[in-house]
């Protein structure tokens, strides 16, 4: 009986965190498509980087992700123990999608939103991400100057044709 208790209160808590998770999630997608600003962690060596826990590779390894916030004070209060000597930096959101998210989705990364001090964030597919952000920049009546895109209508055109 104890077991099972157990097992209900792991279960409950698993629930609540991934609750928590698409919320920062979804406010991350918000704040950054107000702001037009992602934070990022970066050193001499590259931007901070983690190992999905949710998603594998087809060789069974953890897939990689690189770690963006929406905040700078939340990306700051992550540079710590493995991250201590990095630093946060400023990426205008239309470099984080046309760049990164479209290089990382090519590269087979994940892209790791709004970590907490333990490393606990959301892990986000870099082209759903992308309809995720077209869709609210769409809703609040907003455009991006893009190098390689004719606004976000285009850019969510060719991502639907890529992913369908």
């Amino acid at each position: 009986m104890i077991y099972i208790t157990s097992y209900l209160q792991a279960e409950k808590t698993m629930f609540k965190d991934s609750i928590t998770l698409k919320n920062r999630h979804q406010k991350f997608i918000k704040t950054i498509s107000e702001n037009g600003i992602v934070y990022g962690l970066k050193s001499k060596n590259g931007f901070a980087t983690s190992s999905s826990t949710q998603f594998e590779n087809d060789d069974g390894n953890p897939i990689g992700m690189i770690c963006f916030w929406a905040e700078k004070v939340e990306a700051k209060s992550c540079a710590k123990d493995e991250w201590k000597k990095y630093k946060v930096t400023e990426v205008s959101l239309s470099e984080f999608i046309e760049n990164w998210c479209i290089g990382m989705a090519n590269d087979g990364l994940l892209i790791g939103t709004q970590f907490d001090q333990n490393l606990f964030g959301f892990e986000a597919e870099p082209l759903e991400l992308i309809m995720d952000l077209t869709a609210e920049l769409k809703s609040l009546g907003k455009d991006l100057n893009f190098r390689k895109f004719n606004g976000i209508e285009d850019l969510e055109k060719q991502v639907k044709e890529v992913t369908e």
